[in-house]
Formats: structure tokens, sequence, C-alpha cells
């Protein structure tokens, strides 16, 4: 069957919904059977976006798996705090795919260009904020990028 002839029915779009910026420190659990597992401890961070504003408050955590494959599977859980004092807990799980001349190049505090590597995840929202209430039934998918400090994604809504 050949794919090529194949045309979409409906077409994705999204809208930019914020940047989010978690600072982090790292606990290393080590190689276990499942793959090496880190524990990312959340200390803080922000969120910009065309319709929100605020913090990312620290006690979140990344529960980070780097599989034998290179793969690394997220796990994350954290709490944003608005300007207008509404909190919003936000999970999500996504995929960190780089080499390990790459992965080493990070942990040495290396800045790594966000388009050398694949760092995609799908964010949920809940909220008990009537503002905010759009995001308990929103889609998103965020771009991310890391450094030694922390992580940064473009988050976007699904239309």
């Amino acid at each position: 069957m050949e794919t090529s002839s194949i045309t979409p029915v409906r077409a994705l779009s999204t809208e930019f919904l914020m940047e989010m910026r978690c600072e982090l420190t790292i606990q290393i659990i080590g190689d276990t059977p499942n793959g090496h597992r880190r524990i990312y401890h959340i200390t803080g961070g922000t969120v910009k976006g065309p319709k929100i504003r605020g913090d990312v408050l620290p006690g979140g955590s990344d529960s980070f798996l780097l599989r034998l494959d290179g793969t690394g599977l997220l796990d994350v859980r954290v709490t944003v705090k608005t300007d207008d004092d509404a909190l919003i807990y936000v999970n999500y799980w996504g995929i960190l795919h780089h080499t390990p001349i790459l992965e080493g190049r990070l942990m040495a505090g290396e800045t790594v260009r966000w388009d050398e590597y694949y760092f995609r995840t799908a964010p949920f929202f809940e909220t008990a904020s009537e503002k905010y209430d759009y995001l308990n039934h929103t889609m998103a998918i965020g771009v991310g990028e890391a450094d030694f400090a922390g992580v940064s994604y473009s988050v976007y809504r699904v239309l």
C-alpha cells in the first residue's frame, strides 16, 4: 500500500500557552532493573504566557528513567501558583532522547541546543480556578530544553 497518496482528513494546529522553567537538583538512584533512575527535585521556576503568569512552586519532582537504548522517560508532578494566586497542578510524561555524548555535555554543565536532541512532553492540568478552567480540558505538548540547572519548555495547546 502506497502511503504517499494518503491525505489527512483533519489538520493539527496549536496555540502557544506558556514558557515554563523548572529549576532542579538531582538525586541519583543509580542502575536499577528498569534502567538508570534519577529523581530531579523541583526547587522553583516560572511560567509566562499570554494568559498566565506565575511561579513553579518548590516540592515537585521528575522520576526520570534512562533506558538502555538512551531514551529517557519523564514522569513529572509540579504545582504552579499564578500571579493572581490560583493553584494549578501539572502532571506530564515525556521523552528525552539524545546520545551519550550529549548526555555528558549536559551533565558537565554545557549548554546543548534544544534542536540537538528530542525532548517532548505531554502536560495535563488540573485546577479549581474558574479563570484557568480551560486548562482542565486542554491537551498540550511541550518542547523541552535542558541545562545543568534545570529545564525549560515551550508549551502549546492542541486545538
